[in-house]
């Protein structure tokens, strides 16, 4: 009877119900959902918002995300509002002062993307207060005709 295993041992781990698979179209379907009855102005803005896109991979994630039919024409036009085109190598990204406008608790954002997000702004925050006290430091000193004059 050596090396015979025992059919059941008292004390041992019951085995895990495995739950089905989740399929991935309904894991983010109510943020689907949500961002789908935006307009499409405020998705391509908030899209831009995280990366550049090339036109083809942006209309690609419109699509996924779900796309009404009178939208599908206007993305060039919408580009032109939103984005700027880099020549170098066709994408494009999105207007520096647009920026403003992106709503961090966006429905269409994972958690990666809000973090994501929020290391964007803040870095575009800190260049934009270097700026600020650049231009600060160009400016000229107390005007001088308030002094005594010498004779």
């Amino acid at each position: 009877e050596v090396g015979e295993v025992p059919q059941s041992t008292p004390g041992a781990v019951p085995e895990r119900k495995r739950t089905p698979p989740t399929n991935p179209e309904n894991t983010h379907g109510s943020r689907r959902s949500a961002v789908y009855r935006r307009p499409f102005r405020d998705r391509v803005i908030h899209l831009l918002a995280l990366k550049n896109y090339k036109k083809p991979e942006l209309l690609d994630r419109l699509l996924r995300d779900g796309i009404m039919q009178k939208d599908k024409g206007s993305l060039g036009k919408i580009l032109q509002q939103v984005a700027k085109l880099n020549v170098k190598d066709n994408s494009f990204s999105l207007k520096e002062h647009l920026f403003k406008d992106v709503q961090k608790d966006w429905p269409g954002y994972s958690e990666v993307d809000r973090q994501v997000l929020k290391r964007i702004l803040s870095r575009k925050s800190a260049s934009s207060q270097n700026a600020t006290s650049t231009s600060h430091l160009t400016r000229r000193g107390p005007s001088d005709t308030g002094a005594p004059s010498r004779t």
